[in-house]
């Protein structure tokens, strides 16, 4: 028996008012799965199109600092 069957035969013995809460379950877990899956998959959607220069955590520093302190980096 699959765990379809098998979650399909557990409903059937539930009281009508169980057994509509199970599938608002089973739907919330839909949304909540397909939703990460959705999220999952842009992951690294931009990967090669581009390169970070190496000094990037740099970039602006001096301007910045000095906004801020009137001091260079």
């Amino acid at each position: 028996m699959t765990l379809a069957e098998q979650i399909y035969q557990h409903s059937r013995s539930l009281p009508e008012q169980a057994a509509r809460e199970a599938l608002d379950f089973i739907e919330h877990l839909e949304r909540r799965y397909s939703a990460k899956a959705a999220a999952s998959s842009r992951l690294g959607f931009m990967a090669g199109e581009f390169t970070v220069p190496d000094d990037f955590d740099q970039m602006g520093c001096t301007e910045i600092e000095s906004m801020f302190t009137g001091s260079k980096c």
